[in-house]
């Protein structure tokens, strides 16, 4: 059974509460599993025959979920970034005032994956139309953006742009905001890989679910193997 709008919106709206809440009670039921760190590690620095693409599509849970699936891709970190506080977190990013998006580094084999290919997932995974809004999620943190680290990268994501709006497949002009990249922060541990551990949670299930449901359905042939 669906639940009602108002159910829907109402679990939506809570994903901030559900979160803190959450942590609140792995760190009563389990002081083992509390993070020691209130930011994720760095990732590891990435292999030579590795690439790295930094996108911002509404909540990072969601883009994270969808790139995890992906063959070819060896790892997604959630986290910041496009901001001006040195120091992000996820309240503060919440608050819409550090500038920061929520986003995701993908670090994948350019051998298996193209960055084109890359950029269909992320357009039809998430609505580049709307202005800093995700369905319910709103503010410049969940605005859709692309952080380039080139030239060729930059002009990659404007001829993409340009062949989605000329399709016709929009009723609005997409809205994706092409930006430098600047310093990345992973976000905190328990953001990470969040909907694979959390796949029963009220926002997973009502809007993480449907996303990863789209990619296998739209994008079955490029889906990592069993």
């Amino acid at each position: 059974m669906k639940p009602s709008r108002m159910k829907l919106t109402s679990m939506l709206q809570s994903r901030n509460v559900l979160v803190t809440a959450a942590v609140l009670l792995m760190a009563v039921a389990s002081p083992m599993l509390t993070p020691q760190r209130s930011v994720a590690e760095e990732p590891a620095p990435k292999k030579a025959s590795e690439a790295v693409v930094t996108l911002a599509g509404g909540c990072f849970w969601c883009t994270e979920a969808v790139f995890e699936r992906i063959e070819g891709v060896n790892d997604v970190v959630s986290g910041y970034i496009g901001g001006t506080d040195p120091k992000p977190n996820y309240e503060k990013v919440c608050s819409g005032r550090t500038g920061h998006a929520e986003a995701v580094e993908i670090y994948y084999d350019p051998s298996k994956r193209t960055y084109d290919e890359l950029l269909k997932i992320f357009f039809k995974t998430h609505d580049p139309t709307t202005l800093n809004k995700q369905g319910h999620d709103e503010g410049t943190q969940y605005r859709s953006a692309i952080f380039y680290r080139s030239e060729a990268e930059k002009k990659a994501a404007e001829k993409y742009i340009e062949k989605l709006n000329e399709s016709g497949d929009y009723s609005n002009p997409v809205v994706t905001t092409l930006e430098p990249a600047t310093k990345f922060f992973p976000a905190e541990e328990y953001h990470q890989d969040y909907y694979r551990r959390n796949p029963n949670a009220g926002y997973c299930q009502a809007v993480v679910r449907n996303k990863v449901r789209k990619t296998n359905r739209e994008f079955s042939d490029l889906l990592k193997k069993p």
